[in-house]
């Protein structure tokens, strides 16, 4: 379950980073537009972006983020990406999420699959 204090800055539109695990064990981080669909955090990415195939290999996450009204508070959170959502319910969640950052969905350019993330850890300030 999302701690509504966690929610509350996911909800906005503060930018996340996103780190995961790269082949060799390195970690590779990643600015991304995010929300939440549930109790599970989401996030929009195309399906062979690295950081797609880092995730497919090691589910785990660590995101880190800030409120655009409280910069000096950071939230935590670890988790693994648990489901992918493509086609018509990837759409519906990747158009939620630029809907709030940009007022429109997503172009249909490029395509797109939304990653679903259990949380296991979340922290709200130091």
């Amino acid at each position: 379950m999302l701690n509504p204090d966690v929610r509350r800055v996911l909800d906005g539109t503060a930018f996340a980073h996103l780190a995961t695990v790269l082949p060799d064990g390195s970690p590779h981080t990643v600015p991304v537009w995010i929300g939440t669909h549930g109790d599970r955090i989401a996030f929009l990415t195309g399906p062979d972006s690295r950081k797609a195939r880092n995730l497919r290999r090691d589910p785990r996450v660590a995101i880190s983020l800030t409120s655009p009204d409280n910069p000096y508070e950071p939230v935590l959170v670890r988790g693994r990406v648990v489901e992918w959502l493509d086609g018509d319910a990837g759409w519906a969640v990747v158009d939620e999420i630029a809907v709030k950052y940009t007022g429109r969905p997503y172009a249909r350019d490029q395509e797109r699959v939304a990653a679903l993330i259990e949380p296991d850890r979340q922290k709200v300030g130091l």
